[in-house]
């Protein structure tokens, strides 16, 4: 249960970091509140995660998951560019996530 919890507050994660961008330094009151209830919505799931999870694994994964699909959907949504060194570091994410993975034991 602690891997879905996880898996709902990385799309917390994702929603909050785009959500910020659309808030236009939070004068725009919708984008604002959606924001605000995607980063609480985020803290408390991965909270629930990591009543199981050790928090090293739990947190990292949140953030380095949270920043991968961050990245993909600004570039789809906001039109941001996905370079050769973004690429080479989403690698490098995604390998860091497997072994954090397998090294918890699943």
């Amino acid at each position: 249960m602690a891997w879905f919890y996880l898996a709902i507050a990385i799309v917390f994660e994702i929603a909050f970091a785009l959500g910020t961008n659309a808030t236009k330094g939070f004068t725009r009151l919708w984008p604002s509140v959606f924001t605000l209830a995607a980063a609480a919505g985020g803290i408390y799931t991965l909270s629930l995660a990591l009543r199981t999870l050790d928090v090293g694994v739990g947190y990292t994964m949140w953030t380095g998951l949270g920043s991968i699909g961050t990245v993909i959907l600004g570039a789809l949504i906001y039109k941001e560019k996905i370079t050769v060194p973004k690429l080479v570091s989403f690698a490098a994410i995604i390998l860091g996530v497997i072994t954090l993975k397998v090294a918890s034991g699943l």
